[in-house]
């Protein structure tokens, strides 16, 4: 199981991140970037330059997880100008890696399944 629905704080950071970053880089931007604790159990988001691979790290009571998503074709965030470092829910993840920028309402991506459609 991944996480509870509706129960989890999101925070995204707005600016790209070198995603060879792993457990401890990711730790370090949390704490230093982002001036968070990630230890409390809220998710943390980090995508790269491109808009194409994004990692999640998280506590999960006995250690740290990454997540991560590379997408074979689109864009998680279209316009880095205008992404800035926010927090969102649970919902607002699942949009986002889904291909779906919460407040702009446009899928960045097609899913395999509205390719075969078309």
């Amino acid at each position: 199981m991944f996480f509870p629905e509706g129960v989890v704080r999101v925070q995204v950071y707005g600016q790209p991140v070198d995603m060879r970053c792993s457990f401890d880089g990711l730790y370090a931007l949390t704490r230093n970037r982002l001036g968070a604790d990630p230890l409390s159990g809220e998710l943390y988001v980090f995508i790269n330059r491109r808009g194409t691979q994004m990692k999640v790290l998280y506590w999960d009571r006995s250690g740290f997880c990454v997540w991560a998503k590379r997408l074979e074709q689109g864009r998680f965030v279209s316009d880095w100008s205008a992404v800035t470092t926010r927090t969102m829910d649970w919902t607002g993840l699942k949009l986002l890696l889904e291909g779906i920028e919460p407040g702009r309402q446009k899928r960045r991506f097609k899913s395999p399944e509205c390719a075969r459609k078309a």
